[in-house]
């Protein structure tokens, strides 16, 4: 599967890429890939319940997933971050 990273978080981890493939069944286990490649993005992505955190949007087929969220072969996943303000 392939997994797109916004820019503030590849900032955040030298040698990171906005575009990587991973093996995974589930969103959760793309997070412990993506920890796996760069150690600490777990917690940027998910808080301590765990879950994903408020200000991330992991986005599976234009659809907004959890940790449990089940990943086909082939299937793009977003990882944004959200934006506020006022």
């Amino acid at each position: 599967m392939v997994v797109r990273l916004p820019g503030v978080l590849v900032d955040l981890f030298p040698g990171a890429v906005r575009r990587v493939e991973v093996p995974a069944a589930t969103v959760r286990d793309m997070v412990d890939e993506l920890d796996r490649l760069w150690p600490g993005m777990r917690d940027r992505i998910c808080d301590s319940r765990p879950a994903i955190r408020k200000h991330m949007n992991v986005f599976v087929e234009g659809e907004r997933a959890t940790l449990k969220t089940r990943l086909r072969p082939g299937v793009e996943v977003f990882v944004l971050t959200a934006i506020s303000g006022g």
